[in-house]
């Protein structure tokens, strides 16, 4: 059920505190998106360090999803329902301090247990990002604000690719680690000192109460977000996790190119968040509603990054490049507004259960895409099928954003839904 669809209120100023805050948010993303990333960036040298085979290497990139995954549930529950700022901070703690072992680490079951621990860690941090700005942020700023929680998701892999394919090759793998889990300790400083404190602004947008995660369920929108966000995580993890491999072994380009370029396809990724996700509020304060807005940018962004990303398996070195480019862009264009989505759909009383069932039913998208890839380049020696299936899940997204998620309106929470009520009154 849903309220009627109402125009944001006038634009609120952010204040100074609030832009620090996002800074914070921001840097964060970026921190989990390297810590998250540096195994694929290593994964050449990984795979002949250990003699893995592509099946066990696509397993190994994949096991971190398997508990970030199933943890985002539980992350959601605790930032609805205890401080969302340490939560926040305790699971910060946590994968900075996976990150530092994974380098000291020899074997591959070694390596696939601190990667289920990194996911256990990382799992706060969307539900967590999602509540805040859901809490403390106004509608009309949260296109930009989470635009910029996609680019520093988006800078993490490019700094990954561009220093640490660098340091690696001078330095080895392992170095590179350690000292990135134990430097990245030092944003819990200035978290302590500058995160948000008080109710936020939730109780003057919305009213209701704090609905159940069965009331979640019975949404149909909440199960289009989940699938839409699967799809969508597809193509964005296949690149995560595979691009270094291909780019290294299939195209043959050296570490410290193959660096460059998938820094670069990184860097489009962000910019182009920052682009869309300010003409995405200049549109809304033009007349725009939300729905027409939103799903306009997921649609056409998710779609074009799958098209794109099997195109340039077909063409020669320099137009895959230019294709891969337009991979960040179409992955950039999504995610500028998928949070916003999801937060207005919500509310600030749902927003943090709402994204922890959403991230964690979709980002076992990442254990397939990691899968299915190692899989097919098995059995035929080359990612041509592999990304064909990435293109596949951008039409699929494409298609359930536009006909499964309803109208981008707050949902008006009412408790659980009549059949859930009947049931507690035969059963309870």
């Amino acid at each position: 059920m849903h309220t009627e669809t109402q125009r944001d209120a006038p634009p609120q100023k952010v204040s100074g505190g609030l832009s620090l805050v996002l800074g914070l948010l921001v840097f964060s993303a970026f921190i989990n998106y390297i810590d998250r990333g540096n195994l694929s960036i290593a994964a050449p040298l990984i795979k002949d360090e250990l003699k893995l085979s592509p099946s066990q290497l696509g397993f190994l990139l994949g096991s971190f999803f398997w508990t970030y995954g199933l943890f985002q549930i539980l992350a959601g529950w605790l930032v609805d329902r205890f401080s969302v700022n340490w939560v926040l901070a305790l699971g910060f703690l946590l994968w900075s301090a996976a990150t530092s072992v994974t380098g000291i680490l020899h074997g591959f079951i070694a390596l696939f247990v601190v990667r289920l621990v990194l996911g256990m860690g990382e799992s706060v941090a969307y539900p967590a990002y999602s509540r805040i700005l859901a809490q403390h942020f106004p509608l009309s700023h949260r296109s930009r604000a989470n635009s910029w929680i996609m680019a520093g998701l988006s800078s993490g892999p490019a700094f990954g690719m561009l220093a640490g394919g660098h340091l690696m090759e001078r330095f080895g793998w392992r170095s590179f680690f350690v000292v990135l889990g134990v430097i990245s300790l030092l944003w819990l400083v200035p978290w302590f000192r500058y995160m948000p404190r008080g109710p936020g602004i939730a109780v003057s947008e919305t009213s209701g109460s704090c609905p159940s995660t069965i009331a979640i369920l019975a949404e149909r929108s909440a199960w289009g977000s989940f699938l839409g966000l699967f799809c969508l995580n597809y193509n964005l993890y296949l690149v995560s996790t595979w691009l270094p491999f291909y780019l290294v072994k299939e195209r043959h380009f050296s570490m410290t190119t193959m660096g460059v370029i998938g820094g670069a396809v990184f860097t489009t990724q962000a910019i182009t968040a920052l682009l869309c996700g300010h003409r995405a509020d200049r549109w809304l304060a033009e007349g725009g509603t939300s729905t027409r807005v939103r799903k306009t940018f997921l649609i056409a962004g998710g779609s074009g990054a799958g098209v794109c990303l099997w195109a340039s398996t077909l063409v020669g070195p320099v137009a895959a490049v230019a294709l891969l480019l337009l991979v960040g862009v179409g992955i950039g264009a999504s995610g500028s507004n998928l949070w916003a989505t999801t937060q207005t759909l919500a509310g600030p009383h749902a927003s943090g259960r709402w994204t922890g069932l959403q991230c964690g039913f979709a980002n076992y998208s990442g254990v397939l895409a990691a899968a299915v890839t190692g899989f097919l380049l098995g059995r035929t020696g080359h990612f041509s099928w592999a990304f064909g299936v990435a293109m596949f899940f951008g039409f699929l997204g494409a298609s359930i954003w536009a006909f499964v998620v309803g109208p981008l309106e707050p949902v008006a929470w009412a408790g659980d839904p009549l059949w859930v009520l009947r049931w507690k009154r035969r059963h309870l």
